[in-house]
């Protein structure tokens, strides 16, 4: 399994994350009725929808609480991560996905051990702020299949 990073700060504030030495980072907890069944789709569009491959950052914003991680609940999610982020590398390095900014994958794999929420402020952030962030969007429709 991947190493650990432990934050900081239990129970940080969300100034204290943007300060980016909290050792915690901005995610999207989804909590999936059917893990088994709906994983390794839910990781594959995660790849697709924010750009995996900037480190410690997403569009204009910049730190450690804006790179990128997937947090996994056990051995198998660990190993469906992996094996989807290595897909991904090679894809990009075959030159089949050309959306990203670099052709190096960052993002990180851990196993999640607590989550913190943020603040009423910030839920449902994208549906009270429709243009409030540019950077996420669909890259690209369809996965490339290796064998395909």
């Amino acid at each position: 399994m991947s190493p650990v990073n432990q934050p900081k700060i239990k129970n940080p504030t969300y100034k204290d994350v943007c300060t980016g030495i909290s050792g915690h980072v901005e995610v999207l907890y989804v909590e999936l009725v059917d893990p088994q069944k709906h994983f390794e789709e839910l990781i594959r569009f995660f790849f697709t929808f924010h750009d995996p491959t900037l480190k410690d950052r997403q569009g204009n914003d910049r730190g450690f609480q804006y790179s990128s991680w997937i947090f996994y609940g056990d051995e198998e999610q660990y190993q469906i991560a992996t094996k989807v982020r290595n897909e991904l590398q090679a894809a990009i390095h075959q030159r089949k996905f050309t959306v990203y900014s670099t052709r190096t994958v960052e993002t990180q794999l851990c196993n999640i051990r607590e989550f913190t929420p943020a603040g009423a402020e910030h839920q449902n952030y994208l549906a009270t702020n429709p243009t409030g962030y540019c950077n996420h969007r669909l890259r690209t429709k369809e996965w490339y299949e290796f064998g395909k």
